[in-house]
Parts: C-alpha cells; sequence; structure tokens
C-alpha cells in the first residue's frame, strides 16, 4: 500500500473512528492483499509508511468476500471476469489469515 493511502486511511480513522470504517481490497494476488490487509490492521509491514508501528485493527475485505452484498449486476460488471481468472480460493484465505492475525 502507497504512503499516500497509508496517510489518507490514518487521517479518515482519526475523523470518523476506526469502529466506522472498513477497507475493501480488490488486489489480483493473495500476496498483496494480504500485505494491504496487514497493513491497515496490525501496521505497516515495511515500518516506511504513517502506518508503521499504528495498529488500526480496521476491518478488512477483498470484494471477492462480499460478493452476497454487492447488487449482483454491479459485482458481475466489475468483478465477474476477474473471479474467473483469479485464484479466490487463494486470496480469501490470505484474508481470513490477516483478520485471525490482527484479532490476537
Amino acid at each position: 500500500m502507497d504512503l499516500e493511502n497509508q496517510r489518507r486511511i490514518l487521517e479518515l480513522s482519526e475523523k470518523y473512528g476506526r469502529e466506522n470504517l472498513m477497507v475493501v481490497f480488490g488486489a489480483a494476488e493473495a500476496e498483496a492483499a494480504g500485505l494491504a490487509a496487514e497493513t491497515v490492521t496490525i501496521g505497516d509491514p515495511t515500518y516506511a509508511g504513517p502506518l508503521a508501528g499504528v495498529s488500526l485493527r480496521l476491518d478488512v475485505y477483498h470484494i471477492f468476500e462480499l460478493k452476497d452484498v454487492v447488487d449482483s449486476q454491479v459485482y458481475e460488471d466489475q468483478c465477474g471476469m476477474m473471479e474467473m481468472v483469479l485464484d479466490l480460493e487463494a486470496i480469501v484465505a490470505e484474508m481470513k489469515k490477516i483478520k485471525a492475525e490482527s484479532l490476537s
């Protein structure tokens, strides 16, 4: 996650409160989704950005985890093709792993 997005998320968490935010990712690879999720839950693992050492513990989801709550036509238009070519199981498993780590 780039430094500017880290800064924005930190500012939004301060303005609205952590409990009022959730972050939805659309990364094409499990590792990228996991790294970004880790950044906004337990802190920037590279210790380079505004979230270095900052544990926001925000709710995180990959868009694939929200298929049942997003309008079906919007989901199909925006994610349908990606869903056919990406490794959904790996992405969802990585997100679940990061969520579990953030709770401990």
